[in-house]
């Protein structure tokens, strides 16, 4: 007759047989370690820097953060192209 392992015995002699085998659960969020270099603008580097944000979330809430900072760099790279809008002149000619 075979003696079924205690409580917790069980995990430490799977452990025991196979040595090496990679894990199962899942990593601890980490920095990516990706420098973010400054652009000079603000508004778009304010978003670049969000990026870190992922840094400390497990990948599932990526897609929000990609989400929020793409929408962001679109509405700073319109304002770009948009460009400042001259001021009307007021010149009366006679």
């Amino acid at each position: 007759m075979s003696e079924i392992p205690a409580e917790g015995e069980a995990e430490a002699v799977a452990e025991a047989q196979a040595p090496g085998e990679p894990s199962y659960e899942p990593a601890a969020p980490a920095p990516l370690g990706i420098d973010r270099t400054p652009t000079g603008n603000a508004d778009v580097d304010a978003q670049l820097e969000r990026l870190g944000d992922v840094d400390h979330l497990a990948a599932d809430g990526h897609a929000e953060v990609y989400e929020d900072v793409h929408q962001g760099l679109r509405t700073a790279l319109t304002a770009l192209d948009a460009g400042p809008r001259p001021s009307p002149t007021y010149e009366h000619r006679s």
